[in-house]
C-alpha cells in the first residue's frame, strides 16, 4: 500500500493541496479498502472507557485505519439485540429518511428530525472533502437531506406510532428541538429559528422567525447544531462543532466554532459558554448542571482521542485543538494559545476511542425501565476510522449522587452484522412520555423504542454495582 503520510505529511488534512498530483479514482480505491493494511488496536477498549481512561502514546506516522461498516439495512423481521433479560425492543417507526434525533412533546407526540448534510453552500473541492464525501456514502450518511421534521402519535399506546406525518419542512439540515411555552425552536444548520406551536397539530405550516445565525457558511463541518433550554426556558444552549479535525482549515473557519453558545431567547444576544470542544452534539441537564457528549479528533491512532461526555462548566476550555484529554498536547497543531492549554478541563467521563457518541440523555430513574436507575443513555454511532470498529450501541453508564459511577453497560447491540456491515447506527436518545426509551437509527431508517420485557427476571443497573 502506498504510504500516503510520507507524501501527504503528518495530517490527511493536507489532501486538499495536492489534488493534481494524485490520479483521485485510484486514491479513493484505495482508501476505501485500506483497513487490511492499517494495523489493529493492541489494547482492550474497555480501558478507552471511565473516569481514568488509558491515553496510549499518539499514532501519527503510519496511515490511519479507514474501516468502514458498509451500511445494508435490517433484514425483514431483525432488530437490535439486549444483553438484558429485563428489557425488549421493537419497530416505533419506520420507513423514515435518516432519523437522526429525537423530541418528545408534552403531550406524547415524538418529533423526528430527518436530516443530512446540507446539500447547498457546502465547500467540497478538496480531494479530503471528496473521500470523506465517498466514505460518507459508504457509511449510509451520503443521501440528500430531506430537511424536514416528523411527526409520530401512538395514540393507542401499543408501542408502535400509527400516525406519521411531515410536522415541518423546507427547513436547512435541521438538528436541535425545543420547546418553551407556545414556541418551537429548531436549529437549523446555520440558525435557530422558531415557530408557533399548538398542542396537538400535526402540521406547521407558519413562516419561520429567525433568533440568531450560527456558524455555517461553504464550509460547514460538523453540520449538526443541537438545542436544549434551561428550564427557566430563559436560555438556550447550540452545540456547533469545529470546521476540521485539528484547524487545518485555519483558525479563522473556526470563529464561533467547536463551543457551546448561550443564547437569550429574549434578544437572540449570544455569548460562548463553553468551549474547546471539538464536536459536541447530545446535551442534556443532570439537575442544573449542562453535561454534552463530544467526538474528539482522529488521525492519532486507534485508541486516541477516546470521546467523552462531561459537565459544561460556564467559561470552560476543554483543549481543542491544542490539546485532548486535559492537557495532553496535540504537537501536529500550532500552540497559539498556550495560556488556555494550563486551564484546559479533563473531561468527566471517556467514552471509547472513535465510538461517534452522540445521543445523551440523563436519568433519574422512575421511568418506564424500572430495573434502570440513575445514569446517562448514550447513542454510539460507530467508528469509520477504527480497527477493529467501535461503538454502534446503545449504552447506559451508572451515576450516584449526579456524577458518573460505574463501568459502561450495552442496552442495545447487534447493529453490526456477522459480516461487519452495518445493519443500523444509533444516534439520537430520547424517552417517550410513558417513560421508553426511543432510539433514532439513521441507516435502519427506524425508531426503536425500548421498554420492560414480560421476563420476571430483573437486572439492577444501579450506580452501586
Amino acid at each position: 500500500m502506498f504510504p500516503l503520510r510520507t507524501f501527504f505529511g503528518p495530517s490527511l488534512s493536507n489532501f486538499k493541496r495536492f489534488t493534481p498530483a494524485i490520479g483521485s479514482t485510484a486514491l479513493i480505491v484505495s482508501l476505501i479498502g485500506l483497513s487490511g493494511c492499517s494495523e489493529s488496536s493492541k489494547i482492550d477498549p474497555a480501558v478507552t472507557f471511565g473516569e481514568e481512561p488509558t491515553l496510549v502514546e499518539p499514532d501519527s506516522s503510519l496511515i490511519p485505519s479507514v474501516n468502514i461498516a458498509s451500511a445494508v439495512g435490517w433484514p425483514e423481521g431483525e432488530k437490535p439485540t439486549t444483553p438484558l433479560d429485563s428489557i425488549q425492543v421493537n419497530r416505533f417507526a419506520t420507513d423514515l429518511n435518516h432519523p437522526r434525533w429525537l423530541y418528545t412533546l408534552p403531550n406524547g407526540d415524538v418529533l423526528v428530525a430527518e436530516s443530512n448534510k446540507p446539500q447547498k453552500g457546502q465547500d467540497d473541492s478538496g480531494i479530503k472533502d471528496w473521500i470523506a464525501g465517498k466514505i460518507m456514502a459508504k457509511a449510509g450518511a451520503g443521501t440528500p437531506s430531506a430537511d424536514r421534521i416528523t411527526l409520530l402519535r401512538d395514540a393507542d399506546k401499543d408501542g408502535v406510532a400509527e400516525t406519521k406525518t411531515i410536522f415541518l419542512q423546507n427547513l436547512h439540515s435541521p438538528f436541535g428541538m425545543t420547546l418553551i411555552g407556545n414556541t418551537l425552536y429548531i436549529a437549523n444548520t446555520d440558525a435557530v429559528v422558531s415557530f408557533p406551536y399548538q398542542q396537538g397539530q400535526t402540521e406547521i405550516t407558519a413562516t419561520a422567525t429567525e433568533l440568531v445565525k450560527l456558524p455555517g457558511g461553504k464550509l460547514n463541518h460538523h453540520w449538526t447544531k443541537n438545542l436544549i433550554a434551561n428550564k427557566e426556558g430563559t436560555k438556550l444552549y447550540a452545540s456547533i462543532g469545529s470546521n476540521s479535525n485539528i484547524a487545518e482549515n485555519g483558525f479563522e473557519a473556526e470563529i464561533g466554532r467547536a463551543a457551546i453558545w448561550e443564547i437569550d431567547i429574549a434578544t437572540g444576544e449570544h455569548r460562548v459558554f463553553a468551549s474547546g470542544l471539538r464536536n459536541p452534539v447530545g446535551m442534556t441537564w443532570v439537575n442544573d448542571t449542562l453535561w454534552t457528549a463530544v467526538n474528539e479528533r482522529d488521525e492519532l491512532g486507534n485508541d486516541l482521542v477516546p470521546d467523552y461526555m462531561t459537565s459544561v462548566q460556564e467559561n470552560g476550555f476543554y483543549g481543542w485543538p491544542y490539546s485532548y484529554y486535559g492537557q495532553n498536547i496535540d504537537t501536529r497543531v500550532e500552540q497559539r494559545e498556550p495560556e488556555l492549554v494550563e486551564r484546559a478541563i479533563k473531561p468527566d467521563y471517556a467514552l471509547g476511542a472513535h465510538t461517534a457518541s452522540l445521543g445523551l440523555m440523563y436519568t433519574r430513574g422512575g421511568h418506564a425501565l424500572n430495573d434502570i436507575s440513575e445514569g446517562m443513555f448514550i447513542g454510539q454511532h460507530g467508528s469509520w476510522n477504527r480497527e477493529p470498529k467501535a461503538g454502534y450501541k446503545v449504552i447506559f453508564v451508572p451515576f450516584k449522587d449526579q456524577q458518573p459511577a460505574g463501568k459502561p453497560i450495552d442496552i442495545l447491540t447487534g447493529f453490526l452484522n456477522q459480516e461487519d456491515e452495518a445493519q443500523g447506527r444509533p444516534v439520537g436518545v430520547e424517552f417517550d412520555k410513558s417513560g421508553n426509551l426511543l432510539v433514532a437509527d439513521d441507516v435502519g431508517n427506524i425508531i426503536w423504542r425500548v421498554s420492560p420485557s414480560d421476563s420476571n427476571v430483573t437486572h439492577n443497573l444501579s450506580s452501586n454495582e
